[in-house]
């Protein structure tokens, strides 16, 4: 475990020390535990886009199997429930970005079952409304990452026939494109994304039907891009290869968990930023999945949706990196 792990990790291990020293058990603690939440509302789904703005959860289209969606839902963390908001007005779709950015939900590209798409919008949760934006200059994609960091947008990578590694920023004053030029990794599609104190860490994905290794870090106040250990690197014991995975960031730490890799994957993979090292933490404890999306928060995160085979999910669980792991809670 790393130091920083073991810094959030410290008080919990402290209150477990009196009863593991009156204790002739040897089986060592493990931290992090899945507890299940209030399931969705809507309809069960895969390839959704998650926001959040503030203290709730947004999470929009995605396939159920059959359609193609277009509905808007909220989530009250705190009150654990749903609530359905206004319907998307634009092409239904599945495989598209989101991210906030100032107090609003952005989203678009995405696929419509026959068109790749390039076309944006804005939701205002003030007023539960949507706005059609500038349309994203680079060509119409899906499978491309998205994420907000020194009050810009991006969206990058994703695949229009081939994989892409280009990258735009958007400027929601002047509600503008300009192409974000520097990343120096490979192409690839159905890649992830977490940011940790104004920095994106991107990695995952495929290109040409392989897993990239490659991992970058985006500086939104220097615009450039630096490459950090590969995500199965020789020297150390992980492996974090796979596509249509979901990540989130939670106390200074990224997670990355599900995903396809030979097989939809259960495991959970935590990334320490200080050290630019993994960790293995304990599975998801829902069932393997690929295509879920995540809501990110100060002080909870969740993971939720996706897909297994042709099988959708509709359930949302949280994950708890500092309490006790029980499978049975």
């Amino acid at each position: 475990m790393n130091l920083k792990r073991m810094n959030l990790k410290y008080l919990a291990i402290l209150l477990a020390l009196v009863s593991v020293a009156c204790s002739n058990d040897d089986d060592t603690v493990e931290y992090g535990n899945w507890v299940e939440s209030s399931s969705f509302d809507g309809v069960a789904r895969g390839n959704s886009v998650s926001f959040v703005i503030g203290d709730k959860g947004y999470l929009i289209a995605g396939y159920d199997g059959d359609d193609y969606l277009s509905d808007l839902w909220e989530y009250n963390k705190d009150g654990d429930y749903w609530v359905k908001k206004a319907d998307f007005p634009g092409v239904a779709r599945s495989g598209a970005v989101g991210f906030e950015l100032n107090g609003k939900g952005y989203f678009g590209t995405g696929y419509d079952g026959s068109n790749k798409l390039n076309d944006f919008w804005m939701y205002d949760p003030a007023t539960d409304t949507w706005a059609q934006k500038a349309d994203f200059i680079g060509s119409a994609r899906y499978g491309a990452v998205g994420f907000s960091v020194s009050n810009k947008g991006y969206i990058g990578t994703g695949y229009d026939g081939s994989e892409l590694k280009d990258f735009y920023e958007y400027n929601d004053v002047s509600n503008t494109w300009t192409q974000s030029v520097g990343f120096g990794g490979n192409k690839r599609k159905d890649a992830l994304v977490f940011v940790i104190d104004n920095k994106a860490y991107l990695g995952t994905g495929l290109r040409n039907g392989a897993y990239e290794n490659d991992f970058y870090v985006f500086d939104g106040n220097s615009q450039v891009w630096t490459r950090l250990t590969d995500l199965d690197d020789d020297d150390s014991d992980y492996s974090v290869l796979l596509s249509g995975g979901v990540a989130f960031t939670l106390n200074g730490l990224g997670y990355i968990t599900t995903g396809e890799s030979s097989g939809v994957s259960s495991n959970l993979w935590v990334y320490d930023p200080s050290t630019d090292t993994w960790d293995e933490d304990p599975n998801f404890e829902g069932t393997a999945r690929q295509d879920a999306v995540s809501f990110s928060f100060s002080d909870k995160a969740f993971v939720l949706m996706g897909r297994s085979g042709s099988y959708y999910f509709d359930d949302n669980w949280e994950y708890r990196p500092l309490e006790e792991s029980d499978t049975d809670d």
